[in-house]
């Protein structure tokens, strides 16, 4: 039998049932969202379908208008059609995939699975995204047929931008509909797949709110402050900023102390039961509906004044009063912040003398005992609690990689002489001579196996290359300070970009032609690739302004064309390479990132793509080919034959994107604002990217590769110019933009369009490279522009003058 999802369904429409809907159809599923009929519908109202759809209809428009968004391209709404659980019911049975997420009520949840049984086809699958309700409770009288094809599927929100997937199998899901929904969610929606045992909320929810919870009670009993604990447990930590009390107001206090109270309700045996009693000053704040963002107020707020001016305060749980708080300053988050490392970070916080280090020492060894402690008992293996950790709640490492940072030796004999009690499994383990609960052994990760008391590989999908993994076992042919030449295998290579936020300069520029000439003589194709950061991370977040800052400063202006006239060589090189050259960007791939994607042959891209030529914001234009290379994937795709296209309906888009610094906000965007054509691929699972773009290669290879050959490319010409002069001309009467952006714009235009040529005249490519570093250069030339760049240096955010 072949299983496919041709059409899901969603049963409730809240933000949790809205985003899976919006996943899966921005993963081309067609899907059907249902929620009940209103309550109160009036008399008149009871047979009006628009008002019997109300609330689906409300959490359906929520889901569009959501910022940032839910879903990947407008378009894909299409694919989402609503109904109510009373006329639509039925409609349930043309569905492969019924994923429930109503409130978590079991005798709710227990009518409505009895409800589905009948209406269901056989064989389709039906799941519950419950965070807390054992799958055993809801399927408790139903068929073995349909138990046989039910399942936990427990997304995390919001959906679209969390990869943790959890699934838990019941105790009758047959082994081939585990598989295939493990494959489903990995490799169409993208997720992480950690399975997880029906044991009260899993492994994310386990062990993330008991490392919440428990920091609330010693925070209280240290005397620390709220903003003292999130600066301790944010970046410092390897966690998001949002850290601890933020990401609850992000949460929701209700919903983070519902979670905590059902965990202690269902953990009867659980030797850290109290740690998930939520703190009373937190209860107050639920009773006073001061939830986090949902209301304006959590533990944090922001006020206004009458100047407009933001005031951030913090709630003191002694008091429930509001306060302004200032930056909080521990020597141990001082030496963090001079620590080059994560790992030498988080030694410097846990390990220090002052108050803020011996408070996050206690948390963090009371999270490490608890994760060790749930094993077996919530997951097989330590990997899946560091993956729930890592992809449920965005942290770097996971409570195993944090145990392996801080040095498990050293940590265990502190934790023993602080009464601590360590678990029996931890101390045998380093009785056997083992440092560590990870280690790389022949290119492969293993971890420490509790029951075998062995290590074991990771297992990982046959999809992933891990470039980590290849250089390892010496699989680097070439390396510089900023980038790699790494082997693939099969005669496919990766140019790997290793700068700060992967930045393009002039080493990496040299360094991609010496990587041609090499692949060239050696290999048949090449990625363009790197997997550094975590979640959006930066394929290359563009040029090095400082570099071409410190020679404009210096008036070396003659230095900054040539090194325009490398990088325009390079990429030509490349371009017409006699083997294909395959980007793999995801991210933020942007100026100089993005013209290096736009001039391969052809782009994998991730489907979190955050993709646009944003030179101008800092005065510039795109001066690595991207003016060139934009406008041939505009028009790449005009038949030669066809003399008497509108090239204005193509000029138009290229400008714009590049005069308006359009940036998508995914790939499926991307390919609507023309950065992809249509043999360029979206992939939804980051870890696959690389891995993807290597059996892009082989498919060129393999379908009999032949370079494109070299010819003129046809520009709009003296025609455009005009065109935008008069469109500018009207931007500035309404203040739409600056002299000076309008000044930037009108000489892009010049470049994209050809110069002084005439309307659909064909010229040679060098004549826009040329042009474009001309322009690239005046611009350096300009105060304002100099100006812009400081400004970005310094602020990271862009100057408007």
């Amino acid at each position: 039998m072949s299983r496919k999802i041709r059409k899901a369904a969603v049963i409730g429409s809240g933000v949790m049932g809205g985003g899976i809907a919006a996943l899966l159809a921005s993963a081309g599923i067609k899907t059907l969202l249902l929620d009940i009929v209103p309550f109160d519908l009036k008399e008149e109202e009871k047979n009006n379908p628009a008002a019997r759809n109300r609330l689906v209809k409300k959490g359906l428009d929520t889901v569009l208008k959501s910022r940032p968004s839910l879903i990947m391209h407008p378009k894909d709404a299409d694919l989402i059609s609503i109904g109510n659980t009373e006329d639509d019911f039925q409609k349930l049975a043309d569905c492969d995939w019924i994923v429930e997420v109503v409130v978590e009520n079991l005798k709710i949840k227990q009518q409505l699975f009895k409800r589905i049984e009948p209406v269901r086809k056989p064989g389709s699958i039906v799941s519950s995204n419950t965070s807390g309700i054992p799958l055993k409770a809801m399927s408790e009288g139903l068929s073995l047929e349909f138990r046989q094809h039910f399942l936990g599927t427990h997304f995390f929100n919001p959906v679209r931008y969390m990869k943790l997937l959890e699934i838990i199998p019941g105790e009758d899901t047959l082994p081939e509909v585990l598989a295939f929904m493990a494959d489903m969610g990995e490799r169409i929606l993208g997720k992480g797949i950690v399975w997880a045992k029906d044991t009260p909320n899993f492994v994310g929810n386990r062990i993330g709110v008991q490392g919440i919870v428990k920091a609330m009670q010693l925070m209280l009993e240290d005397g620390l402050t709220i903003p003292e604990v999130d600066a301790l447990f944010g970046p410092a930590m390897g966690r998001p900023k949002t850290a601890m009390f933020k990401t609850s107001d992000l949460v929701g206090l209700d919903t983070l102390c519902h979670v905590a109270a059902n965990t202690y309700e269902l953990v009867t045996a659980d030797e850290a039961r109290d740690s998930f009693v939520m703190p009373d000053f937190v209860k107050k704040m639920i009773d006073k509906k001061l939830l986090g963002n949902k209301t304006q107020a959590g533990f944090y707020k922001t006020d206004l004044t009458p100047e407009w001016k933001k005031i951030r305060k913090v709630i003191d749980p002694a008091t429930l009063e509001y306060q302004e708080y200032e930056a909080v300053n521990f020597p141990c988050l001082a030496a963090a912040k001079a620590a080059k490392t994560l790992p030498e970070k988080v030694r410097a916080v846990v390990y220090g003398d002052d108050k803020g280090a011996k408070f996050a020492w206690k948390a963090v060894a009371h999270n490490l005992i608890y994760a060790a402690n749930r094993v077996p008992e919530i997951s097989d293996t330590i990997v899946e609690i560091d993956n729930a950790m890592k992809w449920g709640f965005n942290f770097t490492m996971g409570p195993f990689e944090t145990w392996d940072a801080i040095g498990l030796v050293q940590s265990v004999e502190k934790m023993k002489a602080d009464g601590l009690a360590v678990p029996q499994k931890v101390l045998d383990m380093v009785a056997s001579g083992a440092t560590s609960f990870y280690r790389v052994q022949d290119g492969k990760t293993q971890y420490f196996d509790f029951a075998s008391k062995s290590y074991k590989d990771v297992v990982v999908s046959k999809n992933i290359i891990s470039l980590a993994a290849l250089k390892s076992v010496n699989k680097t042919v070439k390396s510089g300070k900023s980038a790699s030449l790494v082997d693939l295998g099969d005669g496919v290579f990766c140019c790997e970009f290793h700068t700060k936020m992967n930045a393009i300069n002039g080493e990496i520029v040299d360094f991609m032609a010496d990587c041609f000439d090499y692949v060239d003589a050696n290999g048949c194709g090449m990625v363009l690739g790197n997997q550094a950061g975590g979640m959006p991370g930066a394929f290359s977040a563009g040029g090095d302004l400082a570099f071409m800052a410190g020679l404009a400063k210096e008036g070396k202006y003659a230095e900054i064309d040539a090194f325009l006239a490398r990088a325009h060589a390079g990429m030509m090189k490349g371009r017409y390479a006699s083997f294909p050259v395959v980007a793999a960007p995801y991210g933020m791939t942007l100026g100089g990132g993005c013209e290096v994607c736009l001039s391969a042959d052809r782009i994998v891209a991730h489907a979190e793509l955050y993709m646009g030529l944003v030179e101008i914001g800092v005065g510039l234009l795109p001066g690595g080919g991207g003016c060139l290379n934009l406008w041939r994937k505009m028009t790449e795709n005009i038949p030669a034959a066809v003399t008497d296209i509108d090239l204005a309906k193509f000029f138009v888009p290229t400008f714009m994107a590049i005069a308006m610094a359009k940036v998508s906000t995914s790939a499926a965007e991307a390919r609507a604002n023309g950065f992809l054509g249509p043999k360029d691929r979206i992939v939804f699972n980051r870890d696959y990217l690389i891995g993807e773009a290597k059996k892009e290669v082989l498919k060129m290879v393999d379908e009999g590769y032949a370079p494109p050959v070299k010819r003129k490319i046809r520009v709009f010409g003296e025609a455009a110019q005009g065109m935008i002069n008069g469109e500018l001309f009207n931007m500035l009467s309404a203040k739409f933009v600056s002299e000076y952006d309008a000044f930037l714009a009108k000489r892009i235009a010049f470049v994209i369009s050809g110069g002084e040529v005439r309307t659909n005249s064909e010229i040679d490519e060098d004549v826009i490279l040329k042009l474009e570093r001309e322009a690239f250069v005046d611009f350096w030339k300009q105060e304002k522009t100099v100006a812009r760049v400081e400004h970005m240096l310094k602020t990271g955010k862009p100057l408007r003058n």
